[in-house]
């Protein structure tokens, strides 16, 4: 691929689109003058030096590695042509053989980021056709770690499964804070007070996690092991039927990832 690395984001206005953009520049693998970025609606506010654009077609034409960034309901209208670019999609249950035909690239990425990109801390798997090179695949794997971490998988069965998983990012720790702040407030803790106990909680799990690589079902047996408030709380949770409510959430995620590529 030429140098300088020309990229352009479809969908950059978004949230995950930006956040993306805004990880490219914190590495520094571009820089605002090599960016081609686009919008659907309203006005550009971010990233000053890029060039934004309503076509998608001419950010096509004027870069080297295409981000698609837009809701897996809006790919069939994209409509782009954009043989011999690199392609890396961030859209949901797409799959490779329809990213080819959509853009007539045989270059083209299956990807899954989630919201923490925004704080570089999502968790990015990846699925590359066979045509991408072993540069592009060390190039692609460079953008998931400006956002995070990433993993270049085997199949996209494995990434359908790992969609609803870790694509969820924030949402699945927030709907557990969720859960935990309300049974807090209606056992009388003022909300401000609950929302704060639980935020710590998840940012203090998840950086024990980072520093000390610990497993979470060890983490989980020492606490039983304990015999403290702390194993009444997930005895009493495993009871009521917590393993099978999570399992059967990611068996639905799965499912979607699959039937959204199905009707598109």
């Amino acid at each position: 691929m030429r140098e300088p690395l020309k990229i352009g984001v479809i969908g950059a206005n978004g949230w995950l689109g930006g956040a993306i953009v805004q990880a490219l520049l914190n590495a520094g693998i571009t820089s605002p003058e090599h960016l081609v970025l686009s919008l659907r609606s309203g006005e550009p506010t971010r990233f000053p030096g890029a060039r934004w654009t309503r076509d998608n077609q001419d950010l096509a034409d004027s870069v080297d590695l295409i981000v698609v960034s837009v809701r897996p309901v809006d790919w069939p209208a994209l409509n782009i042509e954009a043989a011999g670019r690199l392609i890396i999609s961030v859209m949901a249950g797409i799959r490779l053989e329809q990213l080819v035909a959509g853009v007539g690239s045989d270059r083209v990425v299956r990807s899954l980021p989630n919201a923490a990109a925004e704080v570089r801390a999502s968790f990015t798997p990846w699925v590359a056709s066979a045509a991408v090179s072993a540069e592009e695949r060390r190039l692609v794997g460079r953008i998931f770690e400006a956002c995070g971490t990433g993993a270049e998988l085997e199949s996209e069965s494995e990434l359908d499964y790992l969609t609803g998983l870790a694509g969820s990012g924030p949402a699945f720790p927030a709907l557990l804070a969720t859960a935990m702040a309300r049974h807090a407030a209606a056992h009388g803790i003022e909300a401000k007070v609950a929302r704060q106990a639980v935020t710590q909680l998840l940012i203090g799990t998840g950086r024990l996690f980072e520093k000390n690589g610990y497993d979470p079902a060890d983490t989980v047996e020492v606490f039983l092991d304990y015999r403290g408030t702390t194993a009444a709380a997930i005895e009493a949770m495993q009871a009521n039927g917590f393993d099978e409510a999570v399992g059967a959430g990611l068996a639905a995620a799965f499912r979607k990832s699959i039937s959204m590529g199905l009707s598109t």
